[in-house]
């Protein structure tokens, strides 16, 4: 018997129940984490609101993210064994390989282990964050020295990777964000510049800390009314690429501004990277070198217990934290 976290209906936080339940074997094709740490994503408050792109099948697990010891391997699995530290790239399915408990069945390809220098809190926190930031700004937009890149949406766990890829390869990031309350947490997490968009105008702001060439990347999970400034301050010849829709407002289309500045936009989900196995190899390869230097290091900005799981769901939907919530197990 192992403690699982599952819901049985959508609804508040109140719908996460810890059930003592019986875990089966993994398939030939997947390993079994004895589970230390879960990092924390939105898209599961989403999925537990009834407002993901995935329905559940009550009873349903959840949970994308999970670090911890291998307590069991698939007939099929030869590189991972039984003892080894491993992490979880997430997967595509949000409830099947659920991790929000003390035992997962996690896919074998989707498998990392850990660096020496992680502990489980910072392995949990990492690859959603990561693999989400690199597809986007290292394999799409070819993010490189010299760039400036805008990041909305900064204080999230992917707006933080954000800073740190950009850093990486000698970038300059560029973080908007609506008030002065997060600022200096943003210069000290990583961002080079920060514009707080209810106090200043992002396109005079952009073209002052860019000489007047504008950022050749952004990076936007938001859309509605700031998709305008925010492609006003692009370079000629520059890509914006849109991975959510925070915003409730409609998103206009510039028609004028990208048709004068050559620009790109590109709608970007973390699926383009995660099935695609050699894509994959690329992000996995990147990370961990980052992972291991010193350069990637995930920010954990508040820490629950299983037990408060409930607890741990507020405070994510309260959306005050810079960095990510985890959960030791």
């Amino acid at each position: 018997m192992a403690r699982i976290v599952r819901i049985h209906e959508y609804g508040d936080a109140s719908a996460l129940k810890l059930e003592d339940l019986d875990v089966h074997a993994p398939a030939e094709d997947e390993i079994q984490i004895g589970v230390k740490a879960i990092g924390l994503n939105r898209a599961e408050v989403m999925f537990r609101n009834h407002a993901y792109l995935q329905e559940a099948d009550f009873p349903s697990r959840l949970g994308y993210e999970a670090a911890g010891l291998v307590t069991a391997v698939g007939s099929e699995v030869t590189d991972i064994k039984v003892g080894d530290s491993v992490a979880l790239i997430p997967p595509l399915d949000i409830a099947r390989w659920g991790t929000y408990g003390e035992l997962a069945n996690v896919p074998a390809h989707l498998v990392v282990k850990n660096p020496a220098n992680l502990s489980f809190e910072e392995a949990a926190a990492s690859w959603m964050q990561y693999v989400t930031a690199w597809g986007a700004l290292i394999e799409q937009a070819k993010l490189q020295e010299g760039d400036f890149v805008l990041v909305t949406a900064a204080s999230s766990s992917v707006g933080l990777a954000a800073f740190q890829m950009a850093r990486m390869v000698g970038a300059t990031p560029i973080a908007i964000t609506r008030t002065r309350a997060k600022k200096q947490a943003l210069l000290d997490a990583g961002a080079a510049h920060v514009i707080v968009s209810d106090e200043e105008d992002i396109v005079e702001r952009v073209m002052a800390l860019t000489n007047g060439q504008g950022a050749r990347v952004v990076f936007d999970p938001v859309g509605g009314p700031s998709f305008e400034p925010l492609t006003q301050s692009m370079a000629r010849g520059g890509i914006l690429l849109q991975y959510g829709a925070l915003s409730t407002e409609p998103t206009p289309f510039p028609l004028f501004t990208v048709l004068g500045k050559s620009l790109t936009l590109k709608g970007y989900l973390y699926a383009e990277i995660v099935s695609d196995l050699e894509a994959l190899a690329r992000a996995r390869a990147f990370i961990l070198e980052g992972l291991e230097s010193g350069g990637l290091r995930p920010l954990i900005a508040k820490t629950f217990s299983l037990d408060d799981i409930q607890e741990a769901h507020k405070f994510l939907e309260a959306n005050q934290q810079i960095g990510k919530i985890v959960v030791t197990v």
